[in-house]
Parts: structure tokens; sequence; C-alpha cells
């Protein structure tokens, strides 16, 4: 971001040299006015560079150019900020914060390993700057380096034990490293010293659904949403572009948006919402631009959709896959929504409410195509309870099983390749466009690119980076026309697909729902970065688009 004018400055003498510029400018910004104080400063180095070289102290360019960045840090131009701080260190390579803030903008853009030698070299200059120290804690944390992250936040904690941020954050490392009880026991510690820590209740909440203990996760939840209904993230500009408010269900499914949300150009306002609670759509509303529902999942947030539906109608603002949408993705659902579409095939489903009975010859007559019959509880994803029923007597033991959910009976459909492999692609549909995410690839029909061999497969690694660089090279114009198609009748913005060919070459449909993980761990297979980015890019850009419509 450049000055195309200077704003105005008050009486200034004509001809003011760098000094006073650079006392003019820190004035303004000590007073909140930032855009004044960008045009003072670039003023003083352009009086420095009036001069003849050498009359104006480096020290006095230095602070020019240290002040001018940190005006930049406030405008949201990174770029210009970071060389800024370059320039001033240049001049003076001893001016701690310099180095701290050019490791803030390593962090702030997603590059935490180059932020921690900036940090480092503040420390060589002095080992006790609080700032450098805490935010090197976050570069640690961003890179999993726990264990350091973890000594770290101790010594820190031994010089202010008071600090309830920091027992928030010791809390989140102890998580990362599976130390359970430690992370809740500094999380209740944060919250014995800032009764107000929402973000502390938050996460113990999640810790205890994750335990399976949702009595003790309710209480948590609820507890935190009377402090602060709104988990806010600030952009890493200032003024933010616009207001995104995301409305998720802290016991249903979401979509995943930890990648998606980060380094945003955008302030983001997270709202839960519970069974039994009313929202106020004006308050909740106000400043908003435009509303993302991640409530994803209908067979795990089902409730929730039409409490979502209602308050998405009272805030009247432009909305990223609308409740009322989502509540029409149960599996079935989608299966019926997409019969039909040619050179498309979607195995048959059914299903079984919790309680009634299911025979082996209903099924057998649902299925007579059938090679072998899926099943799994509803709610559920990736391999979790998912079977493979091959011939009677197994469908006949697996039927014999008490049903404690619904669940799903799946045509299976053989989508071997030649090769022997199994092949599953993901794409993922952001407003029109279809963006490639991952292809997996194993020996077995159950495939998951985390339980798969790929990290250890150079071809493996070499067949998916050809994908994601040209999806193309798999499926032909016919699958477009397919996978367009289902966008089509979908009708949400953003959402995933996972599928394959069959042995006709057909496009085989397995899952699509907006409840597909989208993220950025990927260092053990760096070629799906410019993938990733895409489908992050083309995010912000709907969310932008979207909010121009709204203000």
């Amino acid at each position: 971001m450049t000055a195309t004018a200077a704003p105005t400055l008050g009486a200034v003498p004509t001809g003011s040299s760098a000094a006073q510029w650079l006392r003019i400018g820190e004035e303004h910004y000590a007073a909140g006015r930032n855009d004044d104080a960008f045009a003072a400063f670039r003023l003083g180095l352009a009086a420095a560079e009036a001069q003849p070289a050498g009359s104006t102290a480096a020290e006095t360019i230095s602070e020019l150019h240290s002040r001018l960045g940190n005006t930049c840090m406030v405008r949201g131009d990174l770029e210009l900020a970071a060389a800024n701080y370059k320039a001033a260190l240049r001049l003076v390579p001893t001016l701690v914060p310099c180095w701290c803030n050019l490791g803030n903008i390593h962090v702030q853009t997603g590059k935490a390993q180059d932020a921690i030698a900036y940090y480092l070299e503040a420390l060589k200059l002095n080992p006790r700057h609080w700032p450098t120290r805490t935010n090197l804690v976050q570069a640690l944390t961003a890179t999993k380096q726990y264990i350091i992250a973890k000594a770290l936040l101790l010594e820190l904690l031994g010089e202010q034990p008071q600090d309830a941020a920091l027992r928030h954050q010791l809390g989140k490392v102890h998580y990362e490293l599976e130390e359970v009880p430690a992370a809740i026991e500094c999380f209740e510690q944060a919250i014995a010293l800032n009764p107000r820590d929402s973000d502390s209740l938050y996460w113990i909440g999640g810790i205890k659904q994750r335990l399976g203990d949702d009595a003790a996760a309710q209480a948590a939840y609820a507890r935190a949403a009377q402090i602060k209904p709104l988990i806010r993230r600030p952009a890493i500009k200032s003024p933010a572009d616009f207001r995104v408010l995301a409305l998720y269900a802290p016991f249903g499914g979401n979509t995943p948006t930890e990648y998606l949300f980060k380094h945003a150009a955008y302030d983001t306002d997270t709202l839960a919402l519970f069974e039994n609670n009313s929202y106020d759509a004006q308050a909740f509303g106000q400043g908003v631009n435009v509303v993302v529902n991640l409530i994803s999942d209908v067979d795990q947030a089902g409730a929730m959709l039409p409490l979502a539906a209602d308050l998405v109608e009272g805030l009247g603002k432009p909305t990223i896959n609308d409740p009322r949408k989502i509540l029409r993705t149960t599996r079935d659902m989608v299966a019926e929504l997409l019969s039909g579409i040619d050179d498309c095939r979607i195995p048959k489903i059914l299903r079984q409410q919790a309680g009634t009975a299911c025979s082996v010859v209903g099924l057998l007559a649902a299925f007579p195509r059938a090679a072998a019959i899926l099943a799994r509880p509803v709610g559920t994803h990736g391999g979790d309870d998912f079977d493979k029923i091959d011939g009677v007597d197994e469908l006949a033991a697996y039927l014999a099983k008490p049903a404690d959910t619904d669940r799903y009976f799946i045509e299976y459909a053989d989508y071997r390749s030649a090769d022997g492999f199994f092949r599953k692609y993901r794409f993922i549909f952001v407003d029109g466009q279809v963006l490639p995410y991952h292809l997996a690839i194993a020996d077995d029909w159950k495939v998951h690119h985390v339980n798969t061999d790929m990290a250890n497969q150079v071809w493996m690694q070499q067949e998916e980076a050809a994908f994601l660089n040209d999806p193309t090279l798999v499926f032909n114009q016919r699958h477009y026309r397919a996978l367009g198609e289902i966008q089509q009748r979908m009708g949400l913005e953003y959402f995933g697909i996972d599928c394959a060919l069959d042995t006709n070459g057909d496009l085989l449909v397995f899952e699509v729902n907006a409840s597909m993980l989208v993220h950025d761990d990927n260092a053990e297979f760096p070629y799906k970065d410019p993938a990733v980015r895409r489908i992050k890019a083309a995010f912000d850009a709907m969310l932008a688009r979207f909010a121009a419509t709204g203000v």
C-alpha cells in the first residue's frame, strides 16, 4: 500500500528536517492518526535523502524506517513493513524491535520457521526481550516444536506466574504433546487467574468432548458462550477488508476452517449455537458483511440447522452454505439428489433407523447387482466403523448386531485400477470453481490419505503431484460435465467431493458434503502446497465477493 497524497499535517515549517518529521510522525502515531504518521515518516526519509550524505544521523534515518514499518504493519502492508525494518537494520543492526517485528511478519504470512531466525537474532541482542520471547512461542508451536515451546513457556511463567495468557498457551502445548490432564490443569489455572477467559473454557469444552464427557463439555461451552458468545479472530491488517460471522455447532459436524480462516484480510467472528438458546440477529449482525454457515453434517447437527437458518434469515446478510441447503445433504439424500447424471455413477444408499428390523433378503433385493455391501453408522466419516460385507453369511452376522444408531448401507462399486491399486480423488468446489485437493492411492478399497504408504512411495507422490497440477490428465470433459452438474444440484458455495473412476471409466461418487478437511500441514508432501493455496485464495475471493454485495 503506497500513499498517493500526504494527509494534512497542520502547520509544518517548510524545509523541516528528518528529525522534525520523525517527531511529528511519532506524535501522530501516538494519537492513533496512522495515515498522518505514515506520511510524516515518508517525508522525513525524503528530507534525509535531500540532504548531503552524512548530514543526517544514521540513527534518525533508521528510526524513521522503523517507525514507518510500524505504521505499515497497522495498515496491513506487511511487505513494505518488512522492507523498512530491513532498511533500519542495515543502518543500525542492534534494533531489537525490528528483528522481533520481522519475525512477527513471517508468522503472520505463514513462514513461522523463517520467523524463528529473526527472533533468535533479537534474543542475541537482548535475551530478556519479552515480546520476542512470547512471540517465539507462537512460532515454535506453529512449527510443531512443542517441547522447546513448553520449556520456553515454563521459563516465562517462572518470571510472571500470574500471566493467564501464558497459562493458556501452555495448556495448548500440553494438549499437542498429548499431556491431556496437564492441559486441562493449565486451562483451569488460566481461568482462575482470569475468570473472563472464555478461550480456555472453549478449549476445556473441546477436550472434554473428545474424551466423551459430553456433560462437562456442554457446561464449559455454555459458560464460555455466556462470557463471550463470539470468538474473535482479527484480520492481519487494519482496517480489515470486511467482517465475517461464522456459525458453528460445538456438538455437531462443522466445515473445518482452521486453515481457510488463517492469515485473513478480514475479521472473523465465530458464534457457537446451542439448542434451546435464542439469538438476537440484530446484536450479532452489527458490522457483519457476510455469513458463513459451518454446520455441515446433518446426521450430527441436524437439530441445529433450523436454528441457524432462522438466525441467517434474521441477519439478512449474504450467506455461504445456507443451512436450509445443508439440510438435504445426508448421504442417502445426496444419492437421490445426484441420480441420473450422465457419465456418473452414484451408488445406491439405504438408511436403516435404529431399532428397526432389516433382513438379509431385503438388503439383497435392494442391491441386486452389488458384489458387496458397505455399512457404517450415520454421522461417521473416514474409516471409522466402516465395513465391507461380502456374502450372505457376513451380512447375516452384521445384521445380527444391534444398531445403537441409524446406519447406512451402501452399494459397493469396484474402482480398482488396472495396476491393482485403488485411487480416490478429492475436489473442492469453491464459488463455481472445481479445484483438486488430493489423490490417495492404496492397495485396499478403504482409501484415506493419512493411512496410505504414500509418504514412502515416490511414484505415488509423483502421480498425485501430476493430478494436482493438471487434473485433466485423469478427468476428461465428460467427467467435468458431471462435476459441474453435481455443483449445480448441490447448490452450495463451498463443499467437497471424494470420487474415483470406476472400471467403466465413469465418475464414481463416494461422498459429497461441506465437511471435508482442507489443511496446509503438508511437510511430507510439499508439492501439495500450490493446490492448497489455490483453494484458500478462491475461498477468500468468494468471501470478498459476497461481502461486497452486503455492505
